[in-house]
């Protein structure tokens, strides 16, 4: 019997990561319980169990007396000495025990406790493994979808990641994506919190650090820290500004990011299904920065808000300011998250034509 439950507690392990000394620990408390209901009250007992030797033991601690009232606490003398010879009345004994005369409600009972044991510790390598993954990229396959939560494509999703599973909600997924059983994607782990129902990693499509977590895999430089991302705006589905600094003069932070012939942000964009992505030199100097951050329009000047309100104006040609505002202002916002000023632009001319800017958002979505 001893042999049985260790092989069943090594193959868990081996299985579900559950450590042995874990589920011992759970058995342990099982039969104290089962003691305590089969005897009267009485848990006061010896555990023995090594998986190593193959022991396997239970005695229960019973006080020897002359005359028994009490069979779940107590032993006559004439049974405690053919136990223990030199014992006396007073005195305890360990009385050993076969589990399997344990009664049913406590035999019931036990296994619960046991088969709470195995949840609590998958709990805990659930955990475990979220916690080693909090805000990185991770490989995720595609283990259903939630029709119930959206269409067949964009409902809920249930992700696997390693072991564990986590929800990717209609809402974290990119507009326009469709996530099929089977698909392998790759997800940012945004925070990872303990419920009541187990722990829970918050996982993301959209996230602006998704991107950054890709260009670390992508780009070398970034990686071993010669090139550092400063800061990411991101409109999921549709654009990402990334702006970047290299610590060493002779490297190209832009250029690294790009690769050749703009392979380490074609890798980039095909993972974010065809996401347009603006990589920018970061600059200290805010006029610079802004500027840059317009980019692809041109630029004429940057006035900042002397008084340190971090707002400024900036002037374009006019025919460059519907490219700096964007379709929908999305050009200008992103900017403006990006480098954390308020950004009022207006034409050299300062004069607005409307039409003039439809046309260029039309332009701008073709």
């Amino acid at each position: 019997m001893s042999s049985e439950v260790f092989e069943a507690l090594s193959l868990l392990e081996k299985e579900r990561g559950i450590p042995v000394d874990f589920m011992l620990d759970k058995i342990k408390k099982a039969i104290l319980t089962a003691c305590k209901s089969s005897y009267n009250g009485n848990d006061d007992a010896i555990i023995n169990m090594n998986p190593d030797t193959g022991v396997f033991e239970v005695y229960l601690q019973k006080t020897v007396v002359e005359e028994v009232e009490d069979k779940g606490r107590e032993i006559s003398l004439l049974d405690a000495r053919e136990i223990d010879p030199n014992t006396a009345v007073g005195e305890k004994v360990g009385v050993q025990l076969d589990t399997k005369q344990f009664g049913r409600i406590a035999a019931q009972t036990a296994r619960n406790i046991i088969r709470q044991g195995i949840r609590d510790g998958e709990r805990g390598q659930m955990m475990q493994e979220f916690q080693s993954r909090h805000q990185e990229l991770v490989t995720a396959t595609v283990e259903r979808i939630d029709p119930r939560s959206g269409s067949s494509t964009r409902g809920a999703a249930t992700l696997k990641i390693g072991k564990a599973e986590a929800v990717l909600p209609k809402s974290e997924q990119v507009g326009g994506e469709e996530l099929r059983e089977g698909d392998h994607v790759k997800v940012y782990v945004v925070d990872v919190k303990e419920t009541e129902k187990g722990p829970r990693a918050m996982i993301s499509r959209t996230h602006p650090d998704l991107v950054k977590r890709l260009f670390e895999t992508e780009v070398p430089e970034i990686y071993d820290g010669t090139v550092e991302i400063k800061s990411v705006s991101r409109e999921a589905g549709s654009r990402t500004k990334l702006a970047v600094w290299s610590k060493d003069p002779n490297v190209d932070a832009v250029g690294a990011c790009i690769g050749a012939r703009g392979a380490r942000v074609g890798n980039v964009v095909n993972e974010l299904g065809g996401e347009k992505i603006d990589i920018i030199e970061y600059s200290e100097d805010p006029a610079k920065f802004i500027a840059a951050a317009l980019s692809p329009a041109d630029v004429l000047s940057v006035e900042v808000d002397p008084d340190g309100m971090k707002a400024c104006q900036v002037t374009v040609p006019d025919h460059q300011l519907s490219l700096a505002i964007g379709n929908k202002g999305q050009n200008a916002r992103l900017a403006a998250k990006l480098t954390g000023w308020k950004i009022d632009i207006k034409p050299e001319s300062g004069f607005y034509d409307p039409d003039a800017h439809k046309a260029a958002e039309a332009e701008e979505q073709e």
